[in-house]
């Protein structure tokens, strides 16, 4: 047994973890970098030149933790929300005082300008733009039917905008990815809604179904999920999306899954279970990237080989003399 101070810092540090989402920072950085490499860089840009560029990790960087302060803050204004709809996620994030993710939640937007600025003034100019967004969102935004999903979503793909700025390339396969991702997150944010009905009214965030009622937010999510056939035959028929389109046309199967769940869901329960498929399909989504262009991975692993080959000769020679 570990004693009773170890066993609290330890559950502070979890409950640190559970307010950030420390699990979706690796994701973040994943996406963002495989997106840079197979989608926003110009093309011919070497995966390794992405993979080494100090900028690219510094705003890769300030992004995930400018994102893990926007958890922070929009978890300070939603403790009266989440003690109705995520009980035991409350009750793990209470270890940490709100004070305390006060002062924490400044120190990395502190700490996200420092590597804003270390990159250029225009990126630190950008990330206080969005901290501020993401400050406002929490506190009025988020409040009001569609315009808190329509925003939420916005801030969601906001930083994959920064890397896009620092590359100037833009191109019409971006902008049907970023289309496709938009409204596949709206969906997700519109069901979350609905699962997260009776903390809103409790909390009384004016959100679609709290205004509206459960009928016309499904019929609104319908004709989201219709508009995201759009995007996915432009990326297939106008654009080079290599062997992601098996992805995409996967992606149409889930959706109308989804759709159906939806009609039929009666329970809270049966809107958590759509959430999860949506987040399945963008984390399989992020998983796919790399299927744009296979010859990337082929290369970067004869790269590898050859660097392994030469070490190990290296070696060898050093041996023998």
């Amino acid at each position: 047994m570990f004693p009773r101070r170890q066993r609290l810092v330890f559950l502070k540090l979890l409950s640190l973890f559970s307010v950030v989402r420390g699990y979706n920072i690796p994701i973040v950085m994943l996406a963002q970098y495989l997106s840079a490499i197979f989608i926003l860089a110009p093309a011919h840009t070497r995966a390794l030149s992405v993979i080494l560029d100090p900028s690219m990790f510094l705003l890769v960087l300030a992004s995930s933790l400018a994102i893990a302060s926007g958890y922070i803050i929009n978890n300070f204004y939603d403790l009266k929300k989440d003690y109705i709809n995520r009980p035991y996620k409350f009750n793990l994030d209470r270890w940490v005082s709100q004070k305390t993710k006060f002062y924490i939640y400044f120190s990395i937007n502190g700490v996200v300008l420092l590597l804003a600025w270390i990159v250029s003034y225009r990126a630190a100019l950008f990330f206080s733009g969005y901290m501020f967004l993401l400050w406002f969102y929490s506190h009025k935004l988020k409040k009001y039917p569609i315009v808190g999903n329509l925003i939420a979503v916005f801030l969601a793909i906001l930083p994959f905008f920064a890397l896009l700025l620092y590359y100037k390339n833009l191109e019409w396969k971006i902008i049907g990815h970023a289309v496709f991702l938009y409204l596949l997150l709206l969906i997700r944010e519109m069901i979350k809604d609905l699962e997260n009905l009776q903390g809103d009214l409790a909390a009384n965030y004016q959100t679609l179904p709290v205004r509206f009622g459960e009928i016309w937010s499904k019929r609104l999510i319908t004709v989201i999920t219709l508009l995201t056939l759009l995007p996915i035959y432009f990326l297939v028929e106008y654009c080079d999306v290599g062997l992601m389109e098996l992805y995409l046309y996967g992606s149409i199967m889930v959706l109308l899954l989804v759709l159906w769940g939806l009609w039929e869901a009666k329970s809270r329960r049966n809107y958590n279970m759509m959430h999860n498929m949506l987040k399945f399909l963008l984390l399989a989504g992020v998983c796919c990237i790399p299927l744009i262009n296979p010859k990337v991975l082929v290369h970067g692993k004869k790269v590898i080989e050859n660097y392994e080959k030469k070490a190990l000769s290296s070696v060898q020679m050093g041996h023998s003399i």
